[in-house]
């Protein structure tokens, strides 16, 4: 048994006691005095360990809580940590390089729910399938430890550590090496805006939240307040040891813009700033991806610059405008892209903000600054047409397939993958999948259960639907019912090939760095057409349920006449110069050069 350093950071405490299985330990407090500045109340011992022991701090002799920056907790939040072994003898089978974000292909992926059994072990079998159709990167939505067994993950109370249920830290790793054996890079969802609930007991070690700001979620995180260095350091700790510990490429930060931070140096370009020195130390390209809700260059906008330095953001506006286009839904925030959906589009694609500092009728304000162009790479925003937020957000948890045709749903890949932005898919959509992706929970806490239930039922029926249609987020059928369900019928076959086939046209075309100013839209709001030109390739969607007569414009890059890479309907023959395209209903061209 080797001897093992345990250390906490409880700044008002007058004594804290390290548990650790059935001993209770003494702890010295270490108050180091950095030469800035005061500093301190962290406590620390040492003691004898092993992989797989219990261990817990209490405080002024108060009950044992879990160790803060624990990196497994067996039993869930609140309960015992384990201690682990070091992650620097985990044996790797896999060499890995990285893989940056220019040129990628995100694949949005809920562990819990791309398999039945829910677990890391059970994705590594189809990962062969992601790495054939074209994807570059899985995106894991949040893996963090959270309440229950299944659970979106957003609720998580413990950034340290693995959720226990799909593989614990060994089954992540496990993942990881799996996908890089197969030339995919990982991304992780973390959440930096709020924490869950239930089994959180940081409160009592210190001061890591505050009243000053309020998310929609819960206490916000304490970044700017006093004793903010240490709550900092907590998350950007945890960050940098997923992507070191665990050989990721990449983060996404969840909801940004609910990270309230008054301090010169913004807790985002901190991160960035530290990301940068690890992938300088590891020798291997490491990215952050924001989802922000406020449209703003500063985001993506280099530090030197005066940005935040990430390096790409989802980006909505793009998603809103399709989603509008496809469907002619035109309620809450899509009604700002309702009045002229077509245009909304072509804005999107070539600007990539609607919204870039004019007015919203949704938000009732201006909203949003814009990009620059000619300075702004396109794989600095992530372009999708569906998310996990926008399926599970709705009531039924509908995905697109559940109400458009495979030919529509064909148009909208063609503008995604070979469009200017990074592509992004959610699982399950490259053919189509019927299965809903519903919002589940697996709240321990039966009143925290009912009060997500009752909310739940609350806000939708707020917006017309009844109690009854709205599915119970405790209900294990919900989450079954959001378990993927693998291609079986012909068309989705059909569209699977489609999906492949435009994919293969973007690695093998489209420049991975190249900026926003070099695409360009053509478009007819009342014909329901629209072509987008991004050199070499140009793509013609007709979104409407008449056929269209399309003027093919000129050659989009390189020399010669433009020939069919890819068509959703039959054999297509090239007119003339000058001569217009004629598009079938609900059909998309891809076209390329000699």
């Amino acid at each position: 048994m080797r001897s093992e350093w345990f250390e906490v950071w409880a700044p008002e405490a007058k004594r804290v006691e390290l548990h650790l299985r059935d001993r209770r330990v003494p702890m010295t407090r270490h108050d180091p005095e950095p030469a800035d500045g005061p500093g301190g109340g962290w406590w620390r011992v040492e003691a004898p360990a092993a992989p797989g022991d219990r261990y817990g701090f209490s405080l002024d002799e108060g009950p044992v809580r879990p160790d803060p920056r624990a990196r497994r907790l067996p039993e869930g939040p609140g309960k015992p940590g384990a201690v682990i072994d070091d992650p620097a003898r985990w044996t790797w089978h896999h060499p890995w390089k990285g893989r940056d974000l220019p040129g990628a292909v995100l694949y949005e992926l809920h562990v819990g729910t791309f398999t039945d059994a829910g677990t890391f072990d059970a994705a590594v079998e189809h990962l062969p399938e992601l790495a054939e159709l074209g994807i570059t990167h899985v995106q894991l939505m949040p893996v963090c430890s959270f309440p229950g067994r299944h659970g979106w993950g957003y609720d998580g109370v413990a950034p340290w550590a693995v959720h226990e249920p799909y593989g614990g830290p060994d089954g992540l790793r496990r993942l990881v090496d799996a996908a890089h054996g197969h030339g995919l890079g990982v991304v992780l969802d973390v959440v930096h805006n709020h924490l869950g609930p239930w089994g959180n007991f940081l409160a009592e070690f210190g001061p890591y939240f505050t009243d000053r700001y309020h998310t929609p979620w819960g206490w916000a995180i304490n970044l700017d307040g006093p004793g903010s260095d240490e709550v900092r350091d907590h998350f950007i700790g945890s960050a940098l040891a997923f992507l070191r510990d665990y050989r990721l490429d990449g983060l996404r930060l969840d909801a940004v813009h609910a990270l309230a931070d008054n301090r010169a140096e913004h807790f985002l370009a901190e991160l960035s700033r530290r990301v940068d020195d690890l992938s300088a130390e590891l020798g291997r390209p490491l990215f952050l991806i924001a989802e922000s809700d406020r449209n703003d260059p500063a985001t993506v906008t280099p530090r030197a610059a005066g940005g935040l330095g990430l390096d790409g953001q989802w980006n909505d506006d793009f998603h809103h405008a399709l989603h509008t286009a496809l469907t002619g839904e035109g309620q809450g925030y899509y009604a700002d892209f309702a009045r002229t959906p077509i245009a909304a589009l072509a804005t999107t694609l070539t600007d990539g903000f609607l919204h870039a500092g004019g007015w919203s009728s949704f938000r009732g304000r201006r909203h949003g600054a814009p990009l620059d162009r000619e300075a702004v790479p396109g794989y600095r925003l992530v372009g999708y047409s569906q998310t996990h937020d926008q399926i599970g957000n709705r009531a039924q948890g509908d995905r697109l397939a559940a109400s458009l045709t495979d030919a529509q749903l064909a148009c909208g890949a063609a503008l995604v993958l070979c469009g200017p932005m990074t592509p992004m898919l959610f699982m399950g959509e490259e053919w189509g999948a019927r299965t809903p992706w519903q919002y589940f929970t697996d709240h321990p806490d039966p009143d925290l259960a009912e009060a997500v239930r009752t909310g739940r039922r609350r806000e939708f029926a707020s917006h017309g639907w009844t109690e009854s249609e709205i599915p119970d987020p405790q209900d294990p059928a919900t989450r079954d019912r959001s378990c993927l369900r693998r291609p079986g019928r012909p068309e989705e076959e059909w569209l699977l090939g489609w999906y492949r086939r435009l994919l293969a046209l973007r690695h093998e075309h489209l420049p991975a760095d190249r900026p926003l100013a070099a695409v360009s839209v053509e478009y007819d709001e009342a014909a329901r057409w629209l072509v987008l030109r991004n050199p070499p390739l140009t793509v013609a969607v007709n979104l409407s349920a008449e056929g269209a007569r399309v003027p093919l414009p000129e050659p989009a890059g390189g020399t010669g006449a433009p020939r069919v890479l890819a068509a959703t309907f039959g054999d297509i023959t090239v007119p003339a110069p000058g001569t217009p395209l004629a598009l079938p209903p609900y059909s998309a061209v891809v076209l390329g050069t000699n």
